[in-house]
């Protein structure tokens, strides 16, 4: 039987603060001022909480109130800095939100791309034992530290989001592929160990570094997934009704649609626009939201891209 999502429930803030509001902006240089102003981030929700956990239990707590039933498995896909060391967060989440599942892990290390990894092992895991029938996966989003503005990558705002795995759900999955490269593990940092959590600030080991490199990996690696995947469904390029990827700025977007010869639907941009980069929940909100719309048809295919700066890559294609 096919494997699909089941049901998605994405928690995002009424409040929201233009960037030019935050309160590190008046801080910043004039190349970081001029990035904040120009990435295509006009505002960013800002939560009620500090804490990720109570965000994704709050989002795992409204989906099953929504859609009641009991996962098999919970991942959690990792935050940017976890709530606690050496706790769990996600057992934390497990207990909060009272999901009975009997196994819950964390899918973690891979920033952006872990929504996409986790419902790909998720899909694994419905695949690997008959006997299991629903997989809950969940993320929060919030800024490492005090500051929302990440130059030279992008504006980060708070939200969350719980979506299930199931047999025989919709979208279904019907091809997926995943890479990483271990050499740009260091890329970015957090001294986190010698300073207070108020005063992180994320490092950039090498901005050309991002900007060049890392680009032309993405662009390469990308490339080839996209032809992977479709080759692996038995499709060509000209039945994808549409392509999402992560929100991270606006020239991103003209970048891969220059690149893959497929232009990025507007919901991506939009979004970006109004609640800034929500790490890994923007491509869950994004496939969301172009769901519901109704603009797509029964057997539509959709092409969602993801990647991030650790570096991992990830494409998948859904069948509507």
């Amino acid at each position: 039987m096919s494997i699909g999502i089941g049901a998605v429930h994405c928690l995002l803030p009424d409040r929201r603060t233009a960037v030019t509001e935050l309160p590190e902006f008046a801080l910043l240089g004039h190349e970081d001022a001029e990035f904040a102003r120009g990435c295509g981030v006009d505002t960013v929700g800002v939560a009620d909480t500090e804490e990720q956990g109570e965000l994704a239990a709050r989002a795992c707590q409204e989906l099953l109130a929504a859609h009641p039933g009991d996962p098999d498995v919970m991942l959690m896909v990792g935050a940017r800095a976890p709530d606690v060391l050496l706790g769990s967060d996600v057992c934390r989440v497990q207990s909060q939100a009272k999901v009975t599942s009997p196994l819950t892990f964390t899918v973690d290390g891979l920033g952006c791309t872990g929504s996409s990894v986790a419902w790909g092992l998720a899909r694994d895991l419905l695949l690997a034992d008959p006997s299991r029938r629903s997989v809950l996966i969940t993320h929060a989003s919030r800024p490492t530290g005090a500051d929302r503005i990440r130059f030279p990558v992008t504006v980060v705002g708070d939200g969350a989001f719980a979506m299930t795995m199931v047999r025989g759900g919709r979208p279904v999955l019907r091809g997926h592929r995943q890479e990483t490269d271990g050499s740009f593990h260091d890329l970015f940092r957090v001294d986190y160990k010698q300073t207070p959590w108020y005063e992180w600030r994320e490092e950039c080991q090498a901005p050309s570094r991002y900007r060049f490199q890392l680009a032309m990996q993405s662009r390469l690696r990308l490339g080839r997934l996209v032809e992977e995947v479709l080759a692996d469904a038995g499709i060509d390029r000209g039945r994808v009704a549409a392509t999402l990827m992560q929100n991270v700025t606006a020239s991103a977007f003209d970048f891969y649609a220059d690149l893959l010869a497929l232009p990025i639907h507007p919901v991506c941009r939009e979004h970006l626009a109004r609640y800034g980069h929500l790490g890994a929940m923007d491509v869950v909100v994004n496939l969301d939201r172009l769901v519901s719309s109704g603009e797509l048809s029964e057997g539509d295919f959709v092409l969602v891209l993801n990647n991030s700066p650790v570096a991992a890559w990830a494409v998948t294609l859904w069948e509507i």
